[in-house]
């Protein structure tokens, strides 16, 4: 039996799906039901990408995830002298309804369950999915799905942000909004650490990071007139795995405890569910070496496994050529099929908890508990998350950690085989899954024949309807769903916000 010692000062006996959820939100865990399926895709064009999901799926994948190009992350069509040279490369290219469409061609929106890594122009995307489902009869009740909407680890690590700070925070509570009423089945943000740990944070500092950011979340929801049980039991999390295995299934652990703590104390919820952490699980990219590429097949199937055994709900295993290129189609058979083995071949399933109660476990969960703890307090006396993120605080703790990171990989402290330990002579002749040329041009010849055929006149009322809620500061969504199904672009939709609110910068921290 495991004792859990409460904020109250009593101990209490922990179990999977009993607070503080330590072992797990479920009772049953995967006795139950597994964790979902969900392999990240997206390149070239929505037609491209949608057989690529339409592969995935007949091979047994239960959840669609969708990568988009970076115009789309940045809120610009494929035609803008800014996107030159970047159309399809890192993920799909969306610039109106009709790409959304081929995207989704033949795959049933009412059944499947949808995460979409977008942050900064998230409610132009979720709004032409819900265009879509629209279109297809299907009711917006019953779509379901994660849109990331997480603009603070944008400014913290990624750079992929358009809007300064508060207008982008506008944005994000607009969408949970919305949702709370129109598609409670839709998870409104999820909050990530990986981008940041992929950047260079530590264990407990990811731990850190991701729940102050919720914390800013939750709080400016509660301050826009929310109350926690509108929209806490819709948020979802989203965490990196790499490669200590102990030390990330605590991880897991020790931020699930850490969520539920810190959500009781601060807004006593009346729904269990508003203060569980659920979270999607990716297996790390950067851990990924480009020599001896076979290799990092291992890397993911301990990583996923890890994953796994720290209770995740849902799990997306990297391919072993993602760092030489984007996956291939083999490569990316073999990283579902390496969840479909720990799945259905390790017998771990069999158990609620099989490390519950270990004591390498247990005490690495309660020293990541103690030392986030820490960090979240250090950055709640600084004013919060936003105030952090505006003086560059998370940034320098990111920075400060890579370069100690990189130190150690440099004198052997930490080994790496194939890059400091066990080096070959010979480099790999692997190669990754290369983009054509030719796509891009005809996105924009695409998009040239969309703004020659469709009303102007009506896009045009569509976008100013749209500036007139920037300005009075009415829910910005049901205009966005109005003016995509006319067929405005994602760069139309977000030029309006771009001139409405401005552009920013965020410090470096250096």
């Amino acid at each position: 039996m495991v004792l859990v010692l409460m904020p109250s000062g009593r101990y209490v006996e922990d179990r999977s799906g009993v607070a503080p959820y330590r072992r797990g939100i479920h009772p049953g865990m995967y006795r139950d039901r597994l964790w979902t399926m969900r392999q990240y895709a997206g390149f070239s064009t929505p037609e491209k990408t949608n057989e690529r999901f339409q592969k995935l799926l007949s091979s047994g994948q239960t959840g669609v995830s969708v990568a988009f190009d970076l115009p789309t992350q940045l809120g610009l069509d494929s035609d803008d002298d800014l996107s030159e040279g970047e159309v399809g490369k890192v993920g799909v290219s969306i610039d109106s309804i009709h790409d959304m469409r081929s995207l989704f061609e033949g795959i049933d929106m009412a059944s499947i369950s949808t995460s979409m890594t977008i942050n900064a122009p998230a409610t132009t995307l979720l709004a032409l999915y819900v265009a879509v489902a629209d279109e297809k009869g299907i009711p917006r009740e019953k779509i379901s799905g994660t849109v990331q909407n997480d603009i603070l680890k944008e400014y913290i690590s990624r750079g992929l942000y358009i809007f300064p700070p508060e207008h982008s925070i506008r944005l994000t509570t607009d969408l949970m909004s919305w949702c709370k009423t129109n598609a409670p089945r839709w998870n409104t943000i999820s909050v990530s650490g990986y981008h940041m740990r992929e950047a260079g944070c530590t264990a407990s500092q990811e731990i850190a990071l991701t729940l102050s950011n919720a914390l800013f979340y939750v709080r400016k929801a509660i301050q826009c007139g929310m109350e926690i049980d509108d929209f806490a039991p819709r948020m979802s999390f989203f965490f990196a795995c790499h490669n200590n295995f102990i030390q990330e299934i605590a991880k897991f652990r020790a931020a699930r405890q850490l969520w539920n703590t810190l959500v009781e104390e601060e807004f006593a919820p009346k729904n269990s569910k508003s203060s569980q952490l659920r979270f999607h699980t990716q297996t790390s990219g950067v851990t990924l070496t480009a020599q001896q590429p076979l290799n990092n097949s291992i890397r993911v199937g301990f990583q996923a496994l890890a994953a796994v055994l720290g209770g995740t709900q849902s799990l997306h295993t990297n391919s072993y050529d993602e760092a030489l290129g984007l996956p291939t189609e083999e490569s990316a058979k073999l990283a579902l099929r390496t969840q479909q083995i720990i799945a259905e071949e390790s017998g771990i399933t069999s158990f609620v908890d099989p490390l519950g109660g270990s004591e390498a476990v247990e005490e690495t969960t309660d020293e990541l508990i103690e030392s986030a703890r820490k960090t979240i307090e250090e950055i709640d006396a600084l004013g919060g998350a936003m105030e952090c993120v505006k003086s560059g605080y998370q940034q320098k703790i990111i920075h400060e950690s890579a370069w100690n990171q990189l130190k150690k990989i440099e004198n052997k402290e930490d080994l790496v085989v194939g890059v400091n330990s066990h080096i070959e002579e010979n480099p790999s002749d692997f190669e990754g899954m290369l983009i054509d040329s030719t796509d891009e041009t005809s996105k924009k010849k695409d998009l040239a024949k969309i703004r020659e055929s469709r009303n102007n006149n009506s896009v045009n009322k569509a976008l100013l309807e749209l500036r007139e809620r920037c300005r009075n500061g009415r829910n910005v969504m049901d205009s966005i769903i109005s003016a995509v199904k006319l067929e405005a672009t994602v760069g139309e939709i977000n030029s309006v916000f771009r001139e409405e609110f401005g552009t920013w910068v965020s410090p470096s921290g250096v």
